[in-house]
């Protein structure tokens, strides 16, 4: 299984911003629309714990961690298969896995949170 390094993956922030400096246009899809944002700051500490191990590249508590994310409710922005993968975020007095999951995309710092089980998604911003 192939863990794509956060440092070599291209910010999807840098490719809007180079997009508007050279006069092209960013238009947003209904999909990428609905994706919110969080502060980093404002996750639960158990999704630090799990940021951290994918930027280890693991181990991970499940066996499930680390495979593709199939985006079929299509609230992330279109991509191929296998752009994005999926990671447990433990939730605690849980005794499965529950619902919380943090989805990296390829890009730099490209990680979505959600603590619904794929109904929404928040973009991480490890700005604020």
């Amino acid at each position: 299984m192939r863990f794509p390094p956060r440092i070599t993956r291209i910010g999807a922030a840098a490719a809007v911003l180079s997009a508007l400096l050279v006069g092209g246009t960013v238009t947003a899809t209904p999909a990428a629309a609905a994706v919110g944002s969080i502060c980093y700051s404002a996750l639960p500490s158990q999704a630090h714990d799990t940021l951290d191990l994918i930027e280890q590249g693991g181990p991970f508590p499940y066996d499930q961690d680390g495979t593709v994310f199939q985006n079929r409710e299509g609230i992330l922005p279109s991509q191929s298969s296998g752009y994005y993968h999926e990671y447990t975020v433990i939730t605690p007095g849980s005794d499965t896995r529950g619902a919380r999951r943090i989805v990296t995309g390829q890009s730099n710092q490209e990680d979505y949170y959600t603590a619904d089980h794929y109904e929404s998604f928040d973009l991480v911003n490890y700005s604020c």
